[in-house]
């Protein structure tokens, strides 16, 4: 992750009308942000550490905040009694306070389309990776180990099982991918129809059921009170020895603690993961060390092209707030009818 090297009030206009925090990125520059808005008058304030402390003193007088994966303390909406809209870089909102935006007439905006093709080629990738024990087989290459054999066991791919724990647009993506490549698709979500699949694929809204069918579980849950955690014991203990768990959506939607134990045991064949409950981990956690998992460093989101779209359509939203207008991906609409609706009477209603 590319980290600004100090607290920078970035003013390129002489006199700007409005300021917006960023309180992380994980990109090189923001020349694209910058750009778009100053030309609807605004300036950046842009954090160093993004601790709350820092967002908090930040945040005071700001008319926007921009936000990539730092938590946005509520005492930061505090700060900023002006502040018109509170943008996600990127989906998911669990590091966002948005009950509490909401209360306070903050429009709260996401980047709904971002990173669909990457994430679900990245999951695709770790999938592959696992199915063919390519890291395996390149370890021994690497120290001189010529040796065939070490694929004794590996079944074919075509006619096993893909289970998708929820069925967004990512995993829809993922599907139409992994069909091209012969995998049966089963997905779960607690209210998917039992059609959604059809005519190639079947829902369950049945956790276990998933669980005990595929060979794959690829895991695309929001995080919320209710998933958190949603890969336990007793969810490991359901699937086939064979399988293999693979996370791409949110660290901790896994009970890290459970799946350790379940790898150490064999109770699983593995797992592949692009998402940690702490990121990034500690140097001694045990999957970094487990010969049976693959880790990578919450880099599915990347490519050039899903970068600039993101950045563009985050600033694009922050920059129609300012002018008053309506963001294309609000997430709490219902703030548009609140009496302290912080966009202005025009949008009540």
């Amino acid at each position: 992750m590319f980290a600004p090297t100090q607290a920078l009030l970035c003013t390129g206009l002489l006199m700007s009308r409005y300021r917006v925090l960023i309180t992380d990125y994980a990109w090189p520059t923001l020349d694209r942000e910058r750009a778009i808005l100053a030309a609807a008058g605004a300036e950046l304030v842009v954090a160093q550490r993004g601790d709350a402390a820092e967002l908090t003193a930040l945040a005071a007088g700001v008319d926007a905040i921009l936000c990539c994966w730092k938590p946005l303390p509520t005492a930061a909406l505090d700060a900023a009694p002006g502040c018109r809209i509170v943008c996600r870089y990127g989906i998911g909102l669990d590091n966002i306070p948005v009950d509490y935006a909401t209360q306070q007439g903050i429009v709260v905006a996401n980047v709904p389309d971002f990173c669909q093709e990457e994430v679900a080629d990245h999951a695709l990738a770790l999938l592959l990776a696992c199915a063919r024990r390519i890291v395996p087989f390149i370890q021994a290459t690497r120290r001189g180990v010529w040796n065939p054999q070490m694929g004794r066991g590996i079944p074919r791919l075509r006619g096993q099982t893909l289970g998708l724990v929820g069925y967004g647009a990512i995993a829809r993506t993922l599907a139409s991918k992994a069909r091209g490549i012969g995998l049966n698709l089963i997905a779960y979500t607690p209210r998917l129809a039992a059609d959604a699949l059809a005519p190639w694929g079947r829902a369950t809204n049945d956790l276990h059921e998933l669980l005990a069918a595929a060979d794959y579980v690829s895991l695309h849950a929001p995080l919320t009170p209710e998933t958190r955690g949603l890969i336990n014991a007793a969810a490991l203990a359901v699937m086939k020895p064979t399988a293999y768990l693979i996370n791409t959506a949110r660290g901790a939607l896994i009970d890290e603690a459970a799946l350790v134990a379940a790898l150490t045991a064999g109770s699983i064949a593995g797992a592949a993961l692009d998402v940690l409950a702490q990121e990034p981990p500690p140097a001694d956690h045990p999957l970094l060390h487990l010969d049976n998992v693959l880790v990578t460093p919450h880099a599915a989101f990347y490519s050039e092209a899903a970068i600039i779209q993101l950045t563009e359509t985050a600033a694009t939203q922050v920059a129609q707030a300012l002018r008053g207008k309506l963001p294309a991906h609000i997430v709490n609409p219902s703030v548009l009818t609140q009496p302290n609706c912080r966009l202005g009477p025009q949008h009540k209603g």
